[in-house]
């Protein structure tokens, strides 16, 4: 069985929990070291050993360096009696500083995988700060083995031509986990609402995006009961003035708490007709690159995605002739297309979407043992070269 020691940046990730439960149904034994932040979504698994390197916070850059740095002198402390592992996944940049460290403390020999689903605005900055953050991840990823990504625009747009790492990558899409076949993909999908009821756009997962809020906002009181919007998941509250009473003073939007992925996403996805897909976080750098969770959970659930067409997410949809694409996604154009949107046209959406193969959507036991087997064989393998590989994983092909 591979061991692998995953060193997770926030343990209340809901990602963190997809990774592990992928590694642990490709058949490895787990052992999770990482921070803690708004909880633990691991804590109900007792096959997984979890161990608390301290507290970050979000949007606290100098908090979570400070943390870093003392996690790594209590570090051998922490793993004293960790079995030696056969990889080290690290999740983001900070764990990647504490990676090589743990590694020399099983003997230096452990391979390091960097796992980077999100490119940080100050990795992409132009200045000092940038070129610092971009010298440090060279730095501590200089024994890597391997850079797992989820997107092909984060290899083309930052890794090949900004990163000074010089590695292969693993292209791992943010798929639906379907492991055991006890996900519900089948019928039925969202129905176009009756009369005098209104379109539902759902808006889930990690709730960061200050624009966002404030154009669906705009949008759902323009439409006057026309349009609702369902919000769900965790919100960033760093990010946002006061969000619960933005999302409690505007009319037609309602904030309905947590979730489990995968566990209620066919629950909170058939209760909605669109997906918003659309992120102006990083706007013009990791937003247009990244293909969001929320793409692939609620395509598998019929669920319209709404993107920018100027975006990876966007040329996505395009590729694949489906979803609703924008050209700058203001309440505006939003309204002009809803105030025409009708149930034959809505249907003829959902056709569309009936017709994409699942595994475009979701990821199931095959895809975790590919990755299981390319993380242990690279124990003990030599240097590998900067090609990009093509991954057993994408099924389907690259999208």
């Amino acid at each position: 069985m591979t061991d692998v020691l995953y060193l997770a940046h926030d343990l209340s990730d809901a990602a963190v929990r997809r990774r592990v439960l992928m590694l642990k149904a490709g058949g490895a034994r787990v052992t999770v070291a990482g921070f803690q932040r708004a909880g633990n979504m691991l804590a109900d698994d007792p096959e997984v050993r979890i161990i608390v390197l301290g507290r970050t916070a979000d949007a606290r850059m100098g908090q979570r360096v400070a943390a870093v740095l003392s996690a790594s002198v209590t570090l051998k402390r922490k793993l004293a009696d960790v079995t030696r592992p056969d990889v080290i996944l690290a999740r983001n940049l900070e764990m990647l500083a504490l990676a090589g460290r743990a590694s020399n403390l099983f003997g230096g020999e452990t391979p390091i995988v960097y796992e980077c689903l999100d490119i940080h605005r100050l990795l992409l900055d132009n200045g000092s700060k940038g070129r610092m953050l971009r010298t440090a991840e060279g730095y501590f990823g200089r024994n890597a083995s391997l850079i797992l990504t989820s997107s092909p625009a984060f290899i083309e747009n930052y890794f090949e031509k900004r990163s000074r790492l010089d590695l292969p990558t693993l292209l791992l899409e943010n798929k639906v986990l379907n492991l055991g076949g006890r996900l519900r993909t089948g019928q039925p999908r969202p129905a176009p609402p009756s009369a005098g009821e209104p379109w539902r756009i759902g808006w889930f997962g990690a709730l960061r995006c200050r624009k966002s809020l404030q154009i669906l906002t705009d949008f759902a009181r323009q439409m006057e009961g026309k349009i609702e919007i369902v919000l769900r998941g965790r919100p960033a509250y760093s990010e946002f003035e006061d969000f619960d009473r933005l999302v409690r003073e505007a009319p037609h939007v309602h904030f309905a708490g947590p979730y489990r992925n995968p566990e209620d996403l066919a629950e909170i996805y058939r209760n909605v007709h669109f997906t918003w897909a659309i992120d102006f976080f990083e706007e013009g750098l990791n937003s247009d690159w990244l293909l969001p969770n929320r793409l692939y959970e609620g395509s598998l659930y019929g669920a319209v995605p709404i993107a920018l067409c100027s975006t990876e997410t966007g040329r996505f949809l395009q590729r694949k002739s489906i979803g609703l694409t924008l050209k700058t996604a203001a309440p505006e154009e939003l309204a002009a297309i809803f105030d025409e949107m009708n149930a034959s046209e809505y249907s003829e959406f959902s056709q569309r979407m009936a017709m994409i193969d699942p595994s475009s959507w979701v990821s199931g036991p095959e895809e975790s043992r590919a990755l299981v087997q390319r993380l242990s064989g690279l124990y003990g393998s030599t240097q590998p070269s900067a090609r990009p590989l093509q991954s057993p994983l994408q099924s389907g092909g690259t999208p």
